[in-house]
C-alpha cells in the first residue's frame, strides 16, 4: 500500500517546493473522500537515495480543505514517520516558522516515533494500510520489483484477522515487565506482537517484509539506507544467536559510524548475548553504542542494560544505569531488585522494593517472587509475612508460582506450619509446589512427614521429577529408612532418572547413611559418569562405616582417573587417616593439600590438627595450629581434644586459658573435652571454674555438657555434688543416668547405684548395655553378690539387653572379689562365648587378693596360653607365691 502510494508520489514529485506540492497533490488525490492517509516526501533533501516517505493521519474535519499547518508539517529526518491526530503532538517552543523550509520540530507527547517499516510499528498502523489497497486497481499501480518475483501484495484471511481492527489489540508497552512480554496482544486470540519484530511469529515477519521499504528502489536503482539498516539488523541478530558477539558488536559499530540507526532488536539481542555469556566487556561496548545512538533514554533498552550488567556480575553498573533512567516501570524495578537479590545482597533488595512501593508503582507477581526469595535468604519471617499480606491484598495468592515461593520462604524462615497452610490453600499444585512443601519438612528434620507427603503426591497422579527424588532420598538417609529408599530407587529406575549424576550421588549417600555400603558401591559402579561429588559420596560411605582403609584406596583411584580432589574430599580422607592412625598417608595428604593451595582453609587446618593429634603427634599438631593464619573455635577445640586424648590434660587447660585471652568463645564440645581433662587429672578446682564458665555462657541446659559435669564431679570424688547436679538437670537421657550410676560405682557406693538404677526404671528410661555394665561394676565394687546376680539374671531372662563380654567380666569380678572361686570358675566354663584373657585376668586378680594359690595358678595358665607375651599375669602370680611363702615357685616365675 505505502509502496504503491510512494511509487505514484515519486513519479509526480520532482524536487524542492514544487516537488512537495506535486507529491502532496498526488497523495491527497488518492485519499480524498476517505480521510485516512496523506503521503509526501521530505522536500528538504534533494538526494534521491535519501528521500524519505512520510505518512500523516489527517484530522476529522472536512478533508476537502487543506489541513492546518501543525497537522501537516513533517518531522525532517531520513526516517519515515507516521503522525497520528494533533492532540498527540506539540510544536517545540523554539520553532519560529511553520513553513516547510523552516524545519519546525514536532514532538510527540508519548516520546514515541513510528516508522512505515513494519518491524517497529504497532498494529493500528497496519490497520490503516489496507485502505490504500482499494485504489491499487483503480490507479493501476503495481510494484515492478514485486511483479518480477511473482509476488503481489494481497489481503489474506490471516492478515485480515489480526490487522483489520485496532480496537482488538491491547497496548502493553507502558506496563511491560519483560522483553519476552509482547508490546501488543490480540484480545481474542491472545497472539502477541513486538514492536521490533524479532520475537514475532514467522508469518508476521514474512508479511511485514512484503510491505517493507527495502522493496522500494530509488531512481538510480540502489536500495535505500533504511533498508540496509534493517537487513544489517537481521545479520546482527543472527550473529548473536550463533554466539559471535564480537562480530555482531563490530557490525553495529559500523552502522553507527555510517549514521545508520540499528534496530532496537539488534541491541536487545546483543545485550542478551552478553548476559548469557557473562561478557561484561562486550556489554559495555554495546552500552556505549546505545548512548551514541541516543537510545539510552529508551526504557526497554535501559531495563535490558540493567539485566545485562547484573548477569555479568557488575551490580554497581546496573544500579548506575537504573539511577540515570528518566523513568522506571515495573520491569525496571524488577531488574535492579533481582540484581541485588541474586548477588547475595538480599537486604538491599528488600530496601529497593520498599522504595518502589513509595513511588506508587504497583508491584507485580515477578517482583513479589524475587523479594520473597530475598526474605528466605535472610530468614526475615516478619517481612515475609508482610509481603504475604500484600500479595493477598493484590489478589496474587492464587498464582501457583507465588504460592510455591511463599512455601519456600516460610520453610527457610523455619515456619513449617505457615508453609503447610499456604500449600493447603493453593487452588492448584504442580511438581514445584510439592517439592517446596516436601523440602520444608525435610529441612526442618521432619523426614517422616516429608516421605508421607511424597506418597500423597504420587496418589494425586502427578509424576515426580529428579529434584523431588533427591529431596526424599535425603529424608530417607536422615531416617536410615533403607526399605523406603530401595522403593524410591526402583521408581527412579522406572522413570529413567538413574543415569542422572545428581540422583546417583544422592542414592550413594542414602545407602551409605542406611548402613548398606555394598548397595552404595553398586550404584556408584553403575553410574555412567562421575564427578567430584560422586567420589566424595562413595569415599564418605566407606569412611563413615569404619572402613577407613578402603576409603583411602578409593581416594587414590579417584586421583588416577584424573579428578582433582576438592577440600571436602581431603577432609573426609584425613579423617580416615586419623581413624587408622595412618601418619605417613596423612603426611602425604598434607603435602598434596599444600600443593593445591588449600592449607589456608580453616576447616582444612582444623582437620589436619585433629589427624596429627590422633596419630599421637601432638607437637606436630601444635606447630601446625600455631602457624594457622586463621583460627576459629573448631581449630582451638581440635587442639584441646588432641591434648586431652593423649593424656596431656594440663596442656589442654593451659590452651583454654590462651583461647579465652584471645577472645575466642568456646562451644559445648570445647567444654566437654576440658571437663574430661579435669576428670582425668582429678582437678576439682579447675572443673568448678569450668562449671562457672558453662553457666555464664548459657550451656547449663545442654544435656551433653551436663552429663560430662556429673562424670567430672564423680571422678573427683564429689558424688554429692554430682547427684545435686544430676537432680537439677532440665533434661536427662540414658547417658545421664549411666554417668551418675557409674560415679557411684567408681566410689564404691553399690547400694546407691542400685537404688538409682531402680529409680531409672520407674521413671521409664530404658537401660542400655552401658547401664548394666555400670550397675554390675557397682555391685562388684561393694561385693553385693546376690544383688549383682539378680540384675544379671533379670537382664538375661527379660531379654532387655544381650549380655556382652563386659557383663561376663563384671560377674567374674563380682564372684572373685567375694571369694566365690568355685562359682566363678563354673560361670566361666558355662559362658556362651569363648572366654578371653580379660576374664581369666579378672579371676587371677581376685585370687591374688584372697591369696588362693590354686585358683591363681589355673587362671595364670589360661591367660598365658591366650597371651604368652603379656607380663601382667607373671607379676600377679609372683605376688601370690610371695604372699604364700612359696620361694621355689616364686624364683621360677621370676625367671
Amino acid at each position: 500500500m505505502a509502496i504503491a502510494a510512494a511509487a505514484m508520489a515519486r513519479r509526480a514529485a520532482g524536487g524542492g517546493e514544487l516537488g512537495l506540492r506535486r507529491a502532496t497533490a498526488a497523495a491527497m488525490a488518492i485519499t480524498t473522500g476517505r480521510g485516512e492517509l496523506g503521503l509526501c516526501f521530505n522536500p528538504n533533501d534533494d538526494r534521491p537515495r535519501h528521500r524519505s516517505l512520510f505518512v500523516l493521519f489527517l484530522s476529522s474535519h472536512s478533508h476537502r480543505s487543506p489541513p492546518p499547518p501543525h497537522q501537516s508539517l513533517l518531522l525532517l529526518c531520513t526516517r519515515p514517520i507516521i503522525i497520528r491526530p494533533t492532540n498527540e503532538y506539540a510544536l517545540s517552543s523554539s520553532s519560529t516558522s511553520l513553513t516547510c523550509g523552516g524545519r519546525p520540530r514536532i514532538v510527540m507527547t508519548t516520546k514515541e516515533a513510528l516508522w512505515i517499516n513494519s518491524r517497529f510499528n504497532p498494529p493500528w498502523v497496519h490497520a490503516r494500510l489496507p485502505v490504500m489497497l482499494q485504489f491499487q486497481e483503480q490507479e493501476q499501480l503495481a510494484f515492478s520489483t514485486l511483479q518480477g518475483s511473482g509476488r503481489l501484495v494481497r489481503m489474506e484471511q490471516l492478515w485480515q484477522e489480526f490487522f483489520s481492527d485496532p480496537s482488538q489489540w491491547v497496548d502493553n508497552r507502558l506496563t511491560k515487565i519483560s522483553p519476552k512480554y509482547p508490546d501488543f496482544k490480540h484480545k481474542i486470540t491472545r497472539e502477541g506482537l513486538w514492536v521490533d519484530g524479532w520475537l514475532n511469529p514467522s508469518w508476521v515477519y514474512e508479511k511485514m517484509a512484503s510491505l517493507a521499504l527495502e522493496h522500494v528502489q530509488s531512481g538510480d536503482g540502489s536500495r535505500s539506507r533504511v533498508s540496509d539498516s534493517f537487513c544489517n539488523g537481521d545479520k546482527v541478530n543472527k550473529l548473536c544467536q550463533e554466539g559471535r558477539l564480537k562480530e555482531a558488536v563490530h557490525m553495529v559499530e559500523l552502522m553507527v559510524q555510517q549514521t545508520t540507526k540499528a534496530p532496537i532488536g539488534a541491541y536487545v539481542c546483543l545485550l542478551k548475548g552478553c548476559s548469557r555469556r557473562k561478557s561484561l566487556a562486550e556489554g559495555k561496548q554495546v552500552h556505549a553504542l546505545i548512548v551514541q545512538s541516543v537510545l539510552d533514554a529508551n526504557i526497554f533498552l535501559a531495563n535490558t542494560l540493567v539485566h545485562m550488567y547484573f548477569k555479568c556480575g557488575s551490580v554497581l553498573d546496573a544500579h548506575k544505569v537504573f539511577s540515570n533512567m528518566p523513568q522506571h516501570n515495573v520491569y525496571s524495578w524488577t531488574a535492579i531488585i533481582s540484581a541485588y537479590a541474586d548477588s547475595g545482597q538480599a537486604e538491599e533488595a528488600i530496601n529497593l522494593f520498599q522504595q518502589m512501593q513509595e513511588t506508587g508503582l504497583a508491584p507485580d507477581k515477578v517482583v513479589f517472587v524475587v523479594v520473597l526469595k530475598a526474605c528466605a535468604r535472610l530468614a526475615a519471617l516478619e517481612q515475609g509475612k508482610q509481603l504475604h499480606c500484600d500479595i493477598i491484598g493484590r489478589g496474587f495468592q492464587s498464582d501457583v508460582i507465588v504460592g510455591n515461593t511463599l512455601v519456600h520462604m516460610y520453610s527457610k524462615c523455619g515456619s513449617v506450619l505457615d508453609a503447610h497452610k499456604v500449600f493447603s490453600n493453593m487452588p492448584q499444585h504442580n511438581v514445584y509446589s510439592w517439592t517446596a512443601i516436601i523440602s520444608a519438612y525435610a529441612d526442618s528434620g521432619q523426614a517422616d512427614e516429608a516421605i508421607n507427603l511424597f506418597q500423597q503426591m504420587q496418589e494425586t497422579g502427578l509424576a515426580p521429577d529428579k529434584v523431588v527424588f533427591v529431596v526424599v532420598l535425603k529424608a530417607c538417609a536422615r531416617l536410615a529408612a533403607l526399605e523406603q529408599g530401595k522403593q524410591l530407587h526402583c521408581d527412579i529406575i522406572r522413570r529413567g532418572f538413574q543415569s542422572d549424576v545428581i540422583v546417583g550421588n544422592t542414592l550413594v549417600h542414602m545407602y551409605s547413611k542406611c548402613g548398606s555400603v555394598l548397595d552404595a558401591h553398586k550404584v556408584f559402579s553403575n553410574m555412567p559418569q562421575h564427578n567430584v561429588y560422586s567420589w566424595t559420596a562413595i569415599i564418605s560411605a566407606y569412611a563413615d562405616s569404619g572402613q577407613a582403609e578402603e576409603a583411602i584406596n578409593l581416594f587414590q583411584q579417584m586421583q588416577e582417573t584424573g579428578f582433582a580432589p576438592d577440600k571436602v574430599v581431603f577432609v573426609v580422607v584425613l579423617k580416615a587417616c586419623a581413624r587408622l592412625a595412618a601418619l605417613e598417608q596423612g603426611k602425604q595428604l598434607h603435602s598434596n593439600i599444600i600443593r593445591r593451595g588449600f592449607q589456608s582453609d580453616v576447616i582444612m587446618g582444623s582437620t589436619l590438627v585433629d589427624m596429627y593429634s590422633k596419630c599421637g603427634c601432638t607437637e606436630d599438631a601444635r606447630e601446625l595450629f600455631d602457624n594457622m593464619s586463621e583460627r576459629d573455635v573448631v581449630s582451638w577445640t581440635a587442639m584441646i581434644a588432641g591434648y586431652a586424648r593423649n593424656g596431656l590434660g594440663k596442656e589442654a587447660l593451659a590452651l583454654y586459658e590462651q583461647m579465652r585471652q584471645e577472645g575466642v568463645q568456646p562451644n559445648n564440645v570445647t567444654f566437654v573435652l576440658l571437663l574430661k581433662a579435669c576428670a582425668s587429672l582429678a582437678a576439682l578446682e579447675q572443673g568448678k571454674q569450668l562449671h562457672s564458665d558453662i553457666i555464664k555462657r548459657g550451656f547449663k541446659s545442654d544435656v551433653i555438657v551436663g552429663n560430662t559435669l556429673v562424670d567430672m564431679y564423680s571422678k573427683c570424688g564429689c558424688t554429692e555434688d554430682a547427684r545435686e547436679l544430676f537432680n537439677n538437670m532440665s533434661e536427662r537421657d540414658v547417658v545421664s543416668w549411666n554417668a551418675m550410676i557409674g560415679g557411684y560405682a567408681q566410689n564404691g557406693l553399690g547400694k546407691e547405684a542400685l537404688a538409682l538404677f531402680e529409680l531409672m526404671q520407674r521413671e521409664g528410661t530404658k537401660p542400655n548395655e552401658a547401664t548394666y555394665t555400670c550397675v554390675l561394676s557397682a555391685c562388684a565394687q561393694s561385693r553385693l553378690v546376690d544383688e549383682g546376680c539378680c540384675v544379671f539374671d533379670s537382664m538375661c531372662k527379660n531379654h532387655v539387653v544381650t549380655p556382652t563380654l563386659d557383663h561376663y567380666v563384671c560377674i567374674v569380678d563380682l564372684l572373685g572379689r567375694a571369694g566365690c572361686f568355685a562359682d566363678a570358675e563354673l560361670f566361666i566354663n558355662k559362658m556362651p562365648i569363648q572366654p578371653c584373657s580379660v576374664v581369666w585376668m579378672s579371676l587371677l586378680g581376685a585370687a591374688r587378693s584372697h591369696g588362693d594359690v590354686e585358683i591363681g595358678r589355673r587362671a595364670f595358665d589360661r591367660v598365658v596360653k591366650l597371651e604368652p607375651n603379656n607380663a601382667a599375669p607373671f607379676v600377679l602370680l609372683s605376688n601370690i607365691y610371695a604372699a604364700a611363702g612359696r620361694k621355689d615357685e616364686l624364683a621360677k616365675i621370676r625367671n
